[in-house]
């Protein structure tokens, strides 16, 4: 058998040790942050994408060996296993190779092969086999197969008993390894998706125009145009037809098989290996090539979804201040809800602004008075129906205050799914669904992370054809870039809900409700210490999550940092070494920047790790997340019916795929931007050029009103003048933000 770390070293161009030391944590209970951050001295300093690929790898051969047992042991029982097949079968690292290996000796229903076989004609097709050899003289067929003639078990004549031995001879040809090997990667390398649409359906009426005559190269076919074929095959829409040489494929199979020179004989096998081929291995090799090229697209639309997911995550915090969140509405009202400086409900009303003059009035009224109760310093507008009246609403209710919030349209993807779920009804029981999108529109505005990891994922509006690819394979990727994201940004232990608790290393759902239920018995935690007397938080959960949970104004300053308990002995040193309190030493970096590291070694810490703690006594509490920044839309801009070709405007990168990006600019349907329109540069990755919530400046190209199709450009330069890039400029710098704060 295989020596799995050996496979994994090798494939990933790492050293042995790391694998080993990595397999050795993970199988001791240790979360891929962890390790990534804590014990970077045992792996290398590989990072998280690494160690996930080394755990992912683990486990997809560790299931393979025990498949392999299983495979062997079968063979074995029956008799049949080989020194040259236990070679191959323990040599192989790929499962689909195993079970071609396997497909000869697996348990079969009766087939026409098993059936040839009990009538007993399995001699006769040894006999035509050992006659199919190069300068033997010509053989009589007929004569062969005249005696396995029997009434008794069912064979009535010549011609059934040659037929009866072809069949045992194409399934044994159907099932060589080797063989459906080469076939299928043919099909993947030079086969050819070809789609059509029923003529009754009118062009023009459907979502899948563009494959009514299609046709795309198995082996480049795009993950979007994957999916949608087969979604469009799946509402019986689209036909899929696959297009290849089969001319090539037996000229293959007949060199392989076909040794004989005797011309009966030759055609007796070329007719064979057609049936083989069109009969037994066809459907089912051109099945999985498709499942394969399903798997690779869902592969490349979870990667898409899960670096959208991570940029939405991290989306810049404009930070936990008092806020108010609008969910707009014509005919039943704006559902106005005002969230303090710990993401708290405080208050809420409906208004009506868009209905009577002396609605609009009162409506005024209450914002402000709101505005002036609460200080209020963000105003946070969903950008459903009604945004765009919404945020023109407030524009002019707060035109004439000296000091005004800081507005800004929010995308309120997800929130409703948020408002009818088991935690918004835990959070608030009371209240109508839509107060409680309002509260977390205004929340996602504060600290878009530790909100939306309340929301499934797949609501969060950020996927590619997220319904139609692999769920299970969706949710783990989903699981594990939140879990990234929490840990990376770090948790605050005083007021973090249960939801995001529930993604800090080594803490599970029910730690997280007994941290939540401990805090709300015993006040806030003073220091990270206390974590353990809270039921079931073991001293193994503490290791993995102490690092990532922050207190702030606790007893110890070093609790509001990424420092680990286990090193604040180091850090005790280094203050004493340096005859001066810890809190002179925090933030102090020319201080900090004279020490002498390797004084500070220990069995399990050395230099990677002392530069990690270094760097969090430099910036103690530092959020890792960018600077906020926020898109401003054109006023006179907000139907789609509105906009005109070579229109300028600014708006904010919703979602990305795999051909574009999606961008709102404020006319409840948002635009796509085309790789081709991204920059004047080639490229082939959208995500290299822009990123989930980016602020972008970007020209109108086409409007398609009764489709809802907006086409975009961010090559706003004309075409008489060098090429520009969006620039940092677009943005509001950090400055502008404290200008408005003041």
């Amino acid at each position: 058998m295989i020596n799995i770390l050996d496979v994994i070293s090798s494939e990933l161009g790492i050293k042995y040790h790391q694998t080993e030391n990595v397999i050795e944590l993970k199988n001791d209970g240790a979360t891929i942050p962890f390790i990534a951050r804590y014990r970077k001295e045992r792996t290398g300093e590989l990072d998280e994408n690494y160690i996930r690929d080394i755990f992912d790898r683990f486990d997809y051969l560790t299931e393979l060996e025990d498949r392999k047992l299983t495979i062997l042991r079968s063979i074995e029982e029956q008799g049949k296993l080989t020194d040259e097949l236990k070679k191959k079968i323990e040599g192989t690292l790929n499962k689909t190779e195993l079970e071609d290996l396997y497909l000869p000796y697996k348990p079969k229903k009766r087939t026409r092969a098993t059936i040839a076989k009990e009538k007993g004609l399995e001699p006769l097709a040894i006999i035509f086999k050992e006659h199919n050899k190069p300068g033997l003289p010509a053989f009589n067929i007929a004569e062969a197969a005249q005696p396995f003639i029997s009434e008794e078990l069912g064979v009535k004549d010549i011609s059934e008993a040659i037929k009866g031995a072809c069949d045992i001879i194409a399934e044994e040809i159907s099932e060589v390894a080797d063989y459906r090997a080469w076939v299928r990667e043919f099909l993947l390398h030079d086969g050819t998706f070809i789609t059509s649409i029923d003529a009754s359906i009118e062009e023009g009426t459907t979502k899948y125009e563009m494959y009514r005559n299609f046709s795309a190269p198995v082996k480049s076919i795009t993950a979007h145009n994957m999916l949608a074929i087969r979604r469009g095959e799946s509402e019986d829409i689209i036909k899929i037809d696959f297009k290849y040489d089969d001319v090539k494929i037996m000229d293959y199979l007949t060199k392989k098989e076909i040794h004989t020179s005797d011309n009966n004989l030759y055609d007796l096998f070329k007719n064979t290996i057609k049936d083989a081929f069109t009969r037994l291995m066809k459907i089912s090799l051109i099945s999985e090539v498709r499942l394969m090229k399903k798997s690779m697209a869902d592969e490349e639309s979870i990667r898409v979804f899960e670096s959208n997911m991570r940029q939405l995550l991290l989306a810049s915090p404009a930070g936990m201040k008092m806020t108010i969140g609008i969910d707009p509405g014509f005919r039943t009202g704006c559902k106005v809800s005002v969230v303090n400086t710990v993401g708290d409900f405080v208050e809420y009303f409906t208004i009506f602004p868009f209905q009577a003059e002396y609605q609009k009035i009162e409506a005024k009224k209450i914002i402000l008075s709101l505005i002036k109760k609460f200080d209020v310093q963000l105003i946070a507008i969903g950008n459903g129906t009604a945004s765009r009246e919404t945020d023109e609403f407030i524009s002019g209710a707060i035109s004439d205050l000296e000091k005004k919030p800081i507005k800004v349209v929010v995308s309120e993807a997800g929130a409703s799914v948020y408002s009818a779920s088991v935690v918004a009804n835990e959070e608030f029981p009371e209240m109508d669904l839509t107060v409680r999108g309002a509260i977390s529109i205004a929340r996602r505005l504060q600290d878009p992370l530790a909100e939306l990891v309340k929301i499934d994922p797949k609501s969060i509006g950020v996927g590619q054809y997220q319904h139609d690819v692999d769920q299970k394979l969706l949710k783990k990727k989903l699981e594990e870039t939140v879990i990234s994201c929490v840990n990376f940004v770090g948790v605050d232990l005083n007021t973090a809900s249960k939801e995001l608790l529930t993604y800090v290393s080594g803490i599970n759902s029910t730690i997280a409700k007994n941290i939540v239920d401990y805090r709300a018995k015993n006040g806030a935690f003073n220091k990270r210490e206390e974590l353990l007397k809270v039921p079931r938080f073991g001293p193994k959960a503490y290791e993995q999550a102490a690092g990532f949970l922050r207190i702030r104004n606790g007893k110890r300053v070093l609790d509001n940092t990424a420092v680990h308990p286990e090193a604040y002995p180091i850090v005790e040193n280094i203050a004493k070494d340096l005859q001066m309190d810890l809190g002179n030493i925090i933030s102090n970096s020319a201080v900090l920047k004279t020490l002498n590291l390797q004084k500070y070694f220990t069995d399990t810490i050395g230099i990677p790790t002392l530069k990690d703690i270094i760097q969090e006594l430099e910036k103690p509490g530092r959020d890792p997340r960018a600077e906020f920044k926020y898109a401003t839309f054109d006023d006179k801009i907000k139907e789609i019916k509105q906009l005109k070709s070579g229109m300028i405007l600014e708006g904010v990168v919703t979602n990305i795929t795999n051909f574009g990006a999606f961008v709102d600019i404020g006319v409840h349907q948002d635009g796509l931007v085309h790789l081709s329109e991204m920059t004047d540069r080639y490229i082939t990755d959208p995500t290299k050029i822009v990123k989930v919530g980016q602020v972008v400046k970007v020209r109108v190209i086409d409007v398609k009103e009764s489709l809802k199709r907006i086409s975009l450009s961010m090559k706003i330069h004309d075409a008489s003048k060098k090429p520009q890039q969006t620039k940092d400029s677009i943005f509001f710098t950090l400055d502008d933000l404290k200008s408005k704060f003041k």
